[in-house]
């Protein structure tokens, strides 16, 4: 579709509430192809909304532009005995409401991670005390030994009890239900940007805090973020000036972007990983034309569904490239990567002898559920998949759709058959196996294992290399894990995608492998 320029620009020019601004103020405008669905911390474990809501928030322990750690709200931490971690807390700092941080906002916040409604249960469900020491001491004990603690908690947000308590925000907004509460608009960090104004789905504004306690390498002091689903219209907002960062730049346009004056694609790997899931659950599947049993049981079935996909074809067509195919739930630069397994080989017909071993033998239909705004060229994805498997004969009834009715629908384990991706938030192994492929309980493991995967040797192999210190035995462990659900066909792993920002030439940015953007690190030049 073609858009004429003034239209174009009028349109966004009100999307981005362009107007007079004074001589000292520099707005960098962001553009993404989906939004944040929540501006709470707590309510959904999605890396963009992590990433925005990460720029008024804070965790005890960050981030380097390296990826190392670095101290937060935390100033230092240690292991006081094998299950005991204690934290120092960062003193004088405030939340933008004036309020002070104390140990208070830390056991309040951590106990929030666990409550019902939370996406983060994952990231504390070892859990087995937070204590408060002093005002700017607290103790977190675990169940077990856990080496990786403060990796763990890079992701997990600190909130203010008093602003929760005094705005109904005590428990997170469950996106699965559709509730919403004063924190899905409204928040109160201690981060460098402030919110300012939030309008979901059309603009949110934050503001530079004047009171932050440490170093913004931005000379931004307003920064609009904007979502422009359709990938034309948001690489045509980059090459006509109207936005100075977009992500994610189509991998048909990246050599458009750079070939233009003004304008540049900023590329590398990314740390995330995109799979499929099925319902291994339900006796029935609830979106299938099979009745009275649920075909995924049989490994036979989700072995064909593996083979019958051609990953090599997805990377060359769908992704130009711009794909690493993986034959295991994390990716090359997450610890715990095995570089030598192997996929399961490209196989129709060995994919159809399969099916009709299972008892398919003219398929069967079944409906697929992808988003459409929020990985790479993932709808594209999604019907590559449909078409591979049309030639064993399944019919996908394919449901490509906005993330924001996607996610809610597929974490209350609404599907059959879904897409997923993840990127480990601790860059460890130990992420993925416990909250992708763990057997799902209440306290939080297995939470983003949507279709109930189950064996309980790969959760006992998960405890231990949660405990384990010695780096060729833990690194053994998760061999093992990874190959019994492999050899399981637990999931379908496809690929690593890589990452592709557009931006202006004036524009200074720190691109991190895990794909979140900080806006404390970007500038323009004027």
């Amino acid at each position: 579709m073609r858009f004429k320029a003034p239209i174009l620009s009028l349109a966004l020019a009100l999307a981005f509430g362009v107007g007079a601004v004074n001589a000292q103020s520099v707005t960098i405008r962001v553009a993404n192809q989906g939004d944040s669905l929540s501006m709470d911390p707590h309510s959904l474990n999605e890396s963009l909304q992590l990433s925005v809501t990460g720029n008024v928030y804070e965790p005890l322990v960050g981030r380097n532009k390296d990826l190392s750690l670095t101290p937060m709200l935390a100033t230092a931490w240690k292991q006081t005995s094998p299950t005991v971690w204690r934290f120092e807390l960062r003193k004088g700092v405030q939340f933008h409401d004036g309020t002070p941080f104390t140990a208070d906002d830390v056991l309040f916040s951590m106990h929030r991670t666990q409550v019902e409604g939370s996406d983060m249960k994952s990231y504390t469900n070892d859990f087995k005390e937070v204590r408060k020491i002093d005002e700017h001491t607290v103790e977190i004990e675990t169940k077990a030994p856990f080496p990786i603690l403060p990796d763990v908690l890079t992701l997990v947000y600190i909130m203010s009890k008093k602003w929760c308590e005094a705005n109904q925000a005590v428990v997170p907004v469950d996106r699965r239900k559709g509730i919403e509460n004063a924190a899905s608009f409204r928040a109160n960090g201690t981060g460098p940007w402030r919110l300012r104004e939030r309008q979901p789905n059309v603009r949110t504004t934050f503001t530079r805090n004047g009171n932050y306690w440490g170093k913004i390498e931005s000379n931004a002091t307003d920064i609009v973020f904007t979502p422009i689903g359709n990938d034309s219209t948001r690489v045509a907002a980059l090459l006509s000036g109207e936005v100075d960062v977009m992500e994610p730049v189509p991998v048909q346009d990246i050599d458009r972007v750079n070939n233009n004056p003004s304008t540049r694609a900023i590329t590398g790997p990314e740390l995330r990983t995109i799979f499929l899931g099925m319902d291994q659950k339900r006796d029935e599947l609830l979106y299938s034309s099979v009745k009275g049993k649920n075909p995924f049981k049989d490994k036979r079935v989700r072995q064909a569904f593996y083979q019958a996909i051609d990953i090599e074809g997805i990377k060359k067509t769908v992704m130009r490239g711009a794909s690493m195919p993986v034959a295991e739930m994390v990716g090359q630069g997450i610890n715990g990567f095995q570089p030598d397994m192997k996929r399961l080989p490209y196989d129709v017909e060995a994919a159809k002898k399969l099916m009709a071993d299972a008892g398919y033998p003219n398929g069967f239909e079944v409906a697929m559920n992808c988003p459409n705004d929020r990985y790479v060229n993932d709808s594209r994805i999604c019907q590559a998949v449909a078409a591979n498997l049309a030639r064993i004969n399944v019919k996908i009834n394919l449901q490509a759709e906005t993330k924001g009715t996607y996610f809610p629908k597929i974490l209350r384990r609404d599907t059959s058959f879904y897409m997923l991706g993840w990127t480990p938030s601790t860059y460890d192994a130990h992420n993925a196996l416990n909250a992708l492929m763990a057997c799902v309980d209440d306290k939080g493991a297995g939470q983003f294992n949507l279709g109930a995967y189950c064996n309980p040797k790969v959760d006992e192999l998960t405890h231990k290399i949660q405990s384990e210190t010695d780096k060729a035995k833990r690194n053994a462990m998760i061999r093992e894990a990874f190959e019994i659900h492999a050899a399981d066909v637990g999931h379908i792993p496809l690929h690593q995608q890589a990452l592709a920002w557009g931006a202006s030439k004036k524009v200074q940015l720190v691109q991190l492998p895990d794909n979140f953007m900080f806006f404390k690190w970007m500038s323009l030049d004027k």
